[in-house]
C-alpha cells in the first residue's frame, strides 16, 4: 500500500444510514470504488493510491459491509445500494464521476450509471454481468452455508480460510482482507462485522420460483441499464471466472454498450483484485490513465 493513508470519514445515506467511506485524495474528477458482496472498502488499497494522484478517489463500505452501518430492515437489494450512492453524492456535491464496481458493487454502478447515464465520466465493471455463471452463484451459496454465523479465534484462522475460498488470492490481500473484516467480540473471538441478515442468518429461504423470476427481472434491468450508458466502459473479467462468462462478457462490450471494451486479467477467478493484484490495476490505469 506504501505511505499512502486514506481519510475516514461517515456520511448519511439512504433511510438513514450512515456509510463509511475512505476518502484517498481530494482533487480531481471523484472516482468512486464499490466493493462486493462480503468485502468492504479496504479491497482496494492495493489499487487506490495508484489512481489517487489523478483522481479524487474514494471507497465505500456498502450498506451492511465493513464499519457502514446494519440496515435494521434488511434493505439490502440493489435499488437501496443505488439510493446510497445518490445520497451520497449529493452529500459531497459530486455531480460527474468515475465509478469502478467489483460483482455486487458493479451491479450498483450498472443500475447507477444506466439511471444517470449523463454523469458518468467513466465506468469499470469488474467480473459481473446481466447474468452469472450458475457455477459461480452455486459455489458461493455453498460457502455461505458451511457457516452462516462463523466466529475465529484469530485474524489468521479467517484469513487461512479465506484461502479455501480464494484459492488465487494473493497472501497479504487475504490477510487485509481478514483484518477489515473481523470485529472483536467480547469473550477474545472474533466475528464478521457482515450484517448477518446479508449470510441469510434468521431469514427465510426464498422460494425457487420466485429466486429465479427475480433474478431473470434483475438481468432485463441490468441490461437495459447498460444500453443507455454513452460513457466510456471497461468490462474486467477474471480468466478464470466462475462468475462472469466469456459470452455475456463479448455481448456487453460488442452487442449492447455504446463505448465498451474488455480486459481479461490472467491468472484470476471472481476477485480480480486480490487474485492478481497488479495485472488488475494494470488494466484499469490503462483505462482510466490513457
Amino acid at each position: 500500500m506504501g505511505s499512502m493513508e486514506p481519510h475516514s470519514r461517515r456520511i448519511r445515506a439512504a433511510h438513514g444510514l450512515e456509510l463509511h467511506l475512505l476518502e484517498w485524495s481530494t482533487e480531481g474528477v471523484p472516482m468512486l470504488l464499490l466493493h462486493g458482496f462480503g468485502n468492504e472498502a479496504h479491497l482496494w488499497d492495493d489499487f487506490a493510491p495508484k489512481v489517487a494522484p489523478h483522481y479524487r478517489v474514494l471507497a465505500l463500505d456498502q450498506r451492511g459491509h465493513g464499519d457502514s452501518d446494519h440496515d435494521p430492515e434488511s434493505r439490502y437489494d440493489v435499488h437501496s445500494m443505488v439510493e446510497d450512492v445518490e445520497a451520497l453524492t449529493r452529500a459531497l456535491d459530486i455531480d460527474r464521476l468515475v465509478i469502478i464496481g467489483f460483482s455486487m458493487g458493479g451491479r450498483v454502478a450498472t443500475l447507477f450509471a444506466g439511471r444517470h447515464p449523463e454523469r458518468m465520466a467513466g465506468l469499470v465493471i469488474v467480473d459481473i454481468g446481466p447474468e452469472v455463471d450458475p457455477r459461480g452463484t452455486t459455489r458461493i451459496r455453498g460457502e455461505i452455508e458451511e457457516d452462516r454465523s462463523p466466529r475465529f479465534a484469530s485474524i489468521e484462522e479467517y484469513a487461512a480460510q479465506l484461502s479455501l475460498h480464494y484459492p488465487a488470492g494473493q497472501r497479504d490481500a487475504l490477510l487485509r482482507m481478514a483484518r477489515y473484516g473481523l470485529k472483536p467480540c467480547n469473550d477474545g473471538m472474533f466475528e464478521l462485522k457482515i450484517d448477518p441478515a446479508l449470510r441469510g442468518v434468521g431469514v427465510t429461504a426464498d422460494d425457487p420460483t420466485q429466486a429465479a423470476e427475480h433474478e431473470q427481472a434483475q438481468s432485463r434491468e441490468m441490461w437495459d441499464a447498460l444500453a443507455r450508458i454513452p460513457c466510456p466502459t471497461l468490462v474486467i473479467r477474471g480468466a478464470a471466472s466462475d462468475i462472469l462468462s466469456p459470452e455475456v462478457a463479448d455481448r456487453m462490450v460488442d452487442e449492447v454498450l455504446q463505448n465498451g471494451q474488455l480486459a481479461i486479467v490472467p491468472q484470476a477467478a471472481h476477485s480480480v483484485a486480490t487474485d492478481n493484484p497488479a495485472e488488475f490495476t494494470q488494466a484499469v490505469c490503462d483505462f482510466v490513465l490513457a
